[in-house]
């Protein structure tokens, strides 16, 4: 494993994937971290509309569509969470962890792809 593949990347694909290593997961206190993972997790979806390197749609990927649907379920997980609604809250944020870094995730280590050669080597 070498992290160099990643350190040659263009900047926006090194703060994308580290911001999306760094994202807490359940960890506590809730509260605090919740709103650093809320901050991380816009940080991913929102600079990965300037990485192109997997093209299928034009200059996007249908990763990107769960980029959309993480941006918009962002600001909903948190008014559920600000309306005490628990269950609403953690189904939202669990979809959004299950399809934007666990499927997306998995993406990012297609051959080809930077993440594959930091962890399996070229």
């Amino acid at each position: 494993m070498s992290l160099q593949p990643l350190l040659d990347a263009a900047p926006v694909i090194q703060v994308h994937a580290f911001a999306a290593m760094a994202a807490p997961k359940g960890t506590l206190p809730h509260r605090t971290t919740g709103w650093f993972w809320v901050g991380l997790m816009t940080l991913v979806a929102a600079s990965s509309f300037w990485i192109h390197g997997f093209r299928i749609i034009g200059s996007f990927s249908p990763i990107h569509f769960l980029s959309i649907f993480t941006l918009a379920m962002l600001p909903l997980a948190v008014l559920h969470a600000r309306r005490h609604r628990v269950e609403r809250h953690r189904n939202a944020m669990i979809s959004i962890f299950v399809g934007a870094l666990v499927i997306a995730g998995l993406f990012t280590f297609w051959p080809g792809r930077i993440m594959h050669a930091v962890v399996f080597g070229n």
